[in-house]
Parts: C-alpha cells; sequence; structure tokens
C-alpha cells in the first residue's frame, strides 16, 4: 500500500528525531514511548489511519479514524496533511484524593493537521498522546469560517484488532450499565441471549471499558477519556475480522452530537501491557483530564458512611411512607395518609443509624426514602414526582440536623430523580440550598427510569451535560456527590474532586433480589468500569443468607460471596465513599470482623497491584493517606486458591503487626460463606504473607507498624 505524505516524525523512547517537511516525504508519521508505538499514515483516498504496537506485537492494525458530519461533507475521507507538531511533556502532580500521593503524567503528543478540501478551510486536528502504557487520541475543531456550529452524525473510529481475543463484556446498552459480564472470544460476542436490554440494540454492540486478552499474552483495555459535551461511545464488533467501530449513543433526534467550534471530542484511549497488574495501575485515563476546576478542596473528605438503604433491598423496610392500597396519589395530603408501618426513612430509625456511626467513628449516615412522592415514582415516566425538598411527615428535617451534629455525624442527602431530569434541573439549586441549610454536605443521585427530556438516554450528550452540570452545581455549593444510573466514568473525578463516585455498574444490590453477581464480577470490574474511576458498590455485607432479615421475601437468596470476601472489596473496590452497606446489627454480631472495615482507610498514599488476572483473581496492597500503614485485599472467582503476598513494600528494617482476617477453613461462598477466622502474624519488608482463599472468598489485611 502506498501512503503519500508532507512530513515525517520518528521518536524512540523518548528520543525525538525530526526530518524536514518535503513535498516527496513518503513515510508515515510515527512515535514510541517505552514499549509503545504509534503509526499514523493516510491511505489512498485520503483517509486517515492510525496502528499500535507494543514492542513487536500488534495491538491495532492500521484503523480509520474520521467523523461523518449531517448535511454536509465531513472528514470521512479526501483528507490532506497541511502539517504537524511535536512535543513531549514530563511532570507530576498530585489528586485531591486517590489511589497514589502523586501521578507521573509522561507522554509525547503528535498534533497532526488536516484540511477536508470538499469544503475549503474545513480544517481538523486528531491530537495523539503516547504513554509507556497506552495511547490517547481525539478530534479537534479549531476555530474557523467554513465550520461554527455542526452536528456529527456519526464517528467513524475503528479499533481493528489482530486476533480473535478473549473478552470481557456487557452488552451497549445505551440505558444502563447493570450487567453481568459474560467472558468470550470477539467471535461469540452476541448480546441477544443475555437479558433483555432497555434501547432495541445491535446483536453485537458492547459498552466500554471492555477489556481484551491476546492469546500472545497482551492485556488490552479500551476506553475513553475526559466525556463532556458528547455522547458516551459504545463499540459494534465485527465476529469475523475481530474489528471493534465506534458508536455513539445517539440523542432523541437520531445524531450523536450537536456541536460548536472550537470544539474537540473526548479521548479514545487504549492501555496495554504483557502483565495485567500493569493495566489497573495506569494513570493514562486520569492524566487525559484537565486539573481540578475547583480552586478551594478543603472541604471535600474522603469518608466511610452508613446509612438506610440495605433494609429496603432486603424486603425489611420500604421508601415509601404511605398505605398505597387505596388512595389517589395525585393531589395527595401525605399528613392525612395513613402509614404503612414500614418506613425505613422515620426519625427514630435514622437515629439510630447515627448512633451507630458516632460509636464507631464513621462520618455520614446516608438516608433514602426521606422526602414525599416514591409511592408514585418507578417507571411511570413522569414528569414530576420529586421535589427534594418536602419530607415525609415522620422525617424530622431539622431535628435529626441538630441529633447528627450532637453527635459528631453528618447527614447524606439523597435525590432520586425517577430520570425525569428536566424536573430535577429546575429544583437543582433550591434543592442544594435546602441541604446546607440543614448541613448536608454529600448527595446521592439517582435516574432510575426512561429519561425525561423523552427520547433522550442516559448515556447520551444531553445527559452528559446533565452529568457535569450537577457536578460543576454541587461544586457550587461545597457538596460531594455520589451519582447512580449515571454514565460509566472517565476520569473527571480529577478535574471535578467532588465528583466522588459512581455506580454505573452491577453493584452489590443486585445480590439481593436478583439472579445475584457471579464470585468472578468482582474480579472483573477492575478491569472494565472501574478504568475510568472509583465505583460506589456497596460492600461489607455480613448477614450472606438474606433469610433471616425476610424470610418470606427472600427465601433462597444470598451474596455470593463470602464474609471475608466482603472485607477484601474495601482494597480492591476503590472508593474516596465507602459504604459500611449492611445493617448495624449485622455488624453487632460480628464485632471483631467489623473492626477492618472500622480501620481501612478510604484515601491512600500509594497502590501494588501485587497479582491480577481479570475474571479470576485479584491482590491489591495500599499505603494509608499520610501514614506507615498497609492494607491488603484478595479475592478470588468461584474456584479456591492460594495467593502469596511479599511484603517489599514495608520498610526495611521495621516490624510490624499484620492482622488477616481470612476464609475459614470450610468456607466457601455457596455453602459456607460466614465462616471466617482472624490471626496475627509479626511481618516485616522480608516476610511473605500466604493467604487461603475459599471458593468465591477472599482476605483482608490491616498491617501497622509495632512501636
Amino acid at each position: 500500500m502506498k501512503f503519500f505524505f508532507i512530513a515525517f516524525l520518528t521518536l524512540f523512547a523518548g528520543h525525538v528525531a525530526l526530518a524536514q517537511p518535503t513535498a516527496t516525504t513518503t513515510a508515515p508519521l510515527t512515535a514510541r514511548l517505552g514499549q509503545v508505538g504509534l503509526t499514523v499514515a493516510l491511505a489512498p483516498g485520503g483517509r486517515l489511519t492510525y496502528a499500535v504496537q507494543y514492542g513487536p506485537k500488534t495491538v491495532v492494525n492500521p484503523s480509520r479514524l474520521g467523523l461523518e458530519l449531517a448535511g454536509s461533507p465531513g472528514f470521512e475521507g479526501a483528507l490532506e496533511l497541511v502539517g504537524s507538531e511535536l512535543t513531549s511533556t514530563d511532570e507530576t502532580w498530585q489528586p485531591v484524593w486517590g489511589e497514589v500521593k502523586t501521578i507521573r503524567n509522561h507522554y509525547q503528543q503528535l498534533t497532526v493537521h488536516l484540511r477536508q478540501p470538499q469544503a475549503p478551510g474545513r480544517l481538523l486536528d486528531v491530537v495523539f498522546r503516547v504513554f509507556a502504557d497506552g495511547v490517547g487520541f481525539r478530534y479537534e475543531f479549531p476555530r474557523q469560517p467554513n465550520l461554527a456550529y455542526f452536528v456529527v452524525q456519526r464517528e467513524l473510529t475503528e479499533f481493528n484488532l489482530p486476533a480473535n481475543h478473549k473478552a470481557f463484556w456487557i452488552p451497549g446498552d445505551y440505558d444502563s450499565n447493570e450487567y453481568a459480564y459474560t467472558t468470550s472470544r470477539l467471535s461469540e460476542v452476541d448480546t441477544t441471549p443475555i437479558e433483555p436490554i432497555q434501547q432495541k440494540a445491535a446483536p453485537t454492540r458492547v459498552q466500554t471499558p471492555l477489556m481484551l486478552k491476546s492469546d500472545d499474552g497482551l492485556y488490552i483495555n479500551i476506553h475513553e477519556a475526559a466525556l463532556v459535551n458528547y455522547p458516551a461511545m459504545m463499540l459494534s464488533v465485527d465476529t469475523k475480522t475481530f474489528g471493534l467501530t465506534a458508536q455513539l449513543v445517539p440523542s432523541a433526534t437520531g445524531a450523536a452530537a450537536y456541536l460548536q467550534a472550537p470544539e474537540h471530542t473526548p479521548w479514545r484511549t487504549l492501555v496495554v501491557s504483557d502483565k495485567a497488574p500493569d493495566v489497573l495501575a495506569s494513570k493514562l485515563i486520569l492524566n487525559l483530564n484537565e486539573p481540578s476546576k475547583i480552586k478551594d478542596t478543603s472541604w471535600i473528605k474522603p469518608q466511610k458512611f452508613v446509612g438506610v438503604w440495605w433494609e429496603m433491598h432486603v424486603n425489611r423496610a420500604t421508601w415509601n411512607y404511605a398505605d398505597t392500597s387505596n388512595i389517589k396519589l395525585a393531589g395527595t395530603d401525605w399528613n392525612a395518609l395513613k402509614p404503612n408501618g414500614r418506613h425505613g426513612a422515620n426519625t427514630a430509625n435514622v437515629k439510630r443509624y447515627i448512633d451507630f456511626a458516632a460509636k464507631h467513628s464513621l462520618a455520614s449516615v446516608l438516608v433514602e426514602g426521606w422526602n414525599v412522592g416514591w409511592e408514585d415514582w418507578a417507571n411511570n415516566w413522569k414528569e414530576e414526582v420529586f421535589d427534594f425538598v418536602t419530607p415525609y411527615p415522620d422525617f424530622d428535617v431539622a431535628g435529626l440536623q441538630s441529633y447528627a451534629a450532637g453527635k459528631g455525624v453528618q447527614l447524606m442527602m439523597h435525590h432520586e430523580t425517577s430520570a425525569s431530569v428536566t424536573n430535577y434541573e429546575r429544583r437543582q439549586d433550591e434543592a442544594y440550598r435546602f441541604m446546607k441549610a440543614h448541613n448536608y454536605d454529600a448527595l446521592k443521585t439517582g435516574y432510575v427510569g426512561r429519561i425525561i427530556p423523552r427520547g433522550e438516554h442516559h448515556d447520551g450528550q444531553w445527559m452528559v451535560n446533565h452529568y457535569v452540570r450537577t457536578a460543576q452545581q454541587t461544586a457550587a455549593h461545597h457538596i460531594m456527590v455520589d451519582m447512580h444510573e449515571s454514565v460509566r466514568p472517565t476520569g473527571l473525578h480529577r478535574t471535578y474532586p467532588n465528583w466522588m463516585a459512581n455506580e454505573a455498574a452491577r453493584g452489590n444490590e443486585f445480590n439481593a433480589w436478583s439472579t445475584g453477581n457471579p464470585p468472578e464480577h468482582e474480579t472483573i470490574l477492575p478491569f472494565t468500569r472501574l478504568m475510568g474511576g472509583p465505583m460506589d458498590y456497596t460492600p461489607g455485607i455480613f448477614q450472606i443468607k438474606l433469610e433471616p432479615w425476610n424470610p418470606a421475601a427472600n427465601k433462597g437468596r444470598q451474596v455470593h460471596t463470602t464474609l471475608a470476601k466482603q472485607l477484601a472489596l474495601y482494597v480492591t473496590m476503590y472508593s474516596p465513599l465507602q459504604m459500611a452497606a449492611d445493617l448495624p446489627e449485622a455488624y453487632e454480631q460480628h464485632p471483631d470482623a467489623f473492626q477492618f472495615i472500622k480501620d481501612v482507610p478510604v484515601d491512600w498514599d500509594d497502590t501494588r497491584i501485587v497479582a491480577a488476572e481479570p475474571g479470576d483473581y485479584l491482590t491489591i496492597a495500599r499505603q494509608a493517606k499520610g501514614r506507615d500503614e498497609w492494607y491488603v485485599g484478595s479475592i478470588s472467582d468461584e474456584n479456591a486458591r492460594r495467593q502469596d503476598v511479599r511484603l517489599d513494600f514495608l520498610t526495611p528494617g521495621r516490624r510490624y503487626e499484620a492482622t488477616i482476617y481470612a476464609d475459614g477453613k470450610d468456607a466457601s461462598w455457596d455453602q459456607n460463606p460466614m465462616a471466617y477466622q482472624i490471626r496475627k502474624l509479626k511481618v516485616t519488608s522480608k516476610s511473605t504473607l500466604k493467604l487461603q482463599l475459599a471458593a468465591g472468598g477472599g482476605a483482608a489485611v490491616s498491617i501497622k507498624p509495632l512501636k
């Protein structure tokens, strides 16, 4: 194949050689940092392509780049190269909170300037950043006279893979990420028999982050970074050629994105290594996001919390207050209604949680179901359900504010929107002022149901902009936010560090009322969903068998885990907001195991991925923020296994005490999930822990220096 260029760049391991542009130069543009190599070329017909290698191995074969615009020639082909630049960046920065104290941002940036001759003067830049662990690239639209307002109809980005890789995937649903993962070859991807997809879906459309493993030993993760003012990217899978093509979530009109130059798309990201732990350690996605837009971040505080939440999932209480068997909900006088007797968010019950949090030094108490509207909220596609400021008659806002303050505990607000987002946006400012007036500094949002405006999707441009606006507005009110049923994250917690967590995946709650999450689920999520940011997974379930909470409703139901694995998740499933999700009485029955939840931090100075294999096992060690304490979490899939953990990350010459919370000798996730044992060892940096994990089990370890 013949390529035509006017410039030649080459970069190897940080050393730059730049050929002077000439009219006869025909070589492609190439860049390399460490093992990662990038090649950019114009194919015949003016189509822009790129390819990626890792050492001698092919990551992505030559793949098409471009965009199709509505109503006029776009950037599909017939492009001309008008110039390029190469720059180098090597810097460090410190996140407000995170898995490590300091992050290195080292990359080579290649900017390719293109012109579409069919639309004279219409320009496009494609910017590539090559890191030692992958590549990011995006489309940029400079300010120009012939491209002001425009509509992206389709993105033509391809990832042409060289072989039939193993894939860890969920269906490409425009409205939900709440699926268990399927592990299969790319040739076997077919979403139709999995579960009903809310949006009519192509049978081979999958979501990102997509995790892949090649037979020649490469681990490849495909996702995006800095998703702002643009729809989320799904991937259409060609099961015969193993090619992937970007598919953008459509708007209500069918178009993908409405833009105005100057503008740019999110970064498309490829993280690649021959070692699985390196994928989890990558900071490529974070580095592609902008620095914090919040100048004073002193009010942003990672924390652990409990809440009135799990008792509703296990059928012990309800979100709604009233007996709805014989009432008309329109124009309801809530004070005149008969209570159903099972409302969870009542003043006395919330005080019980506040007392528990205060006793065990947990920062906050989340309360769901406190405000009127829950009797008529789900799946009705109603414009107005909640007003976010009117409590039920049995929820004393002012009294609980005073009670919590007296105990040194914060209350966490919950805003379920029932997906009526236009209603929420009208009421946000009033709702946030109400929160601050009653001393609420953190918020959990929810978007269950079909989106209003009708025809928009949870992962489309309209909703993406809503999530960002919500992060901005809560920041303006000094409120931390945790979003549920949202688009999956793309590293924007660097830019808006008050955006602490998302759900955006199949969380622990599914174990309460569905077929549940298979034991391998938590070994896959760090390689997929968590690549873009923290997840509010709600770990810490101690009453694994759920029948005691409601024997009639929960017969045979259980969480697919051991108790020790639930402890390990506080280390392996990173979030600066971690919930002790079970009921207080569950923890009171196991105070020795609950000690780990009390001890484990939510903010870290260092993280070591000790061992990892997606779908099989994961072991992570983390150092507490500002302290010489380490915590280890190790989890397994449905298989029992041993994990050896060398403690060479400890300070040499110093002695420590390791407290090991392990599966009991006869434990297993299905037969004996609540059996655990606790033992203490004296260790040093030369020690090795030998952790025995039960089937579906895990181990958690706290390591503290001896005085």
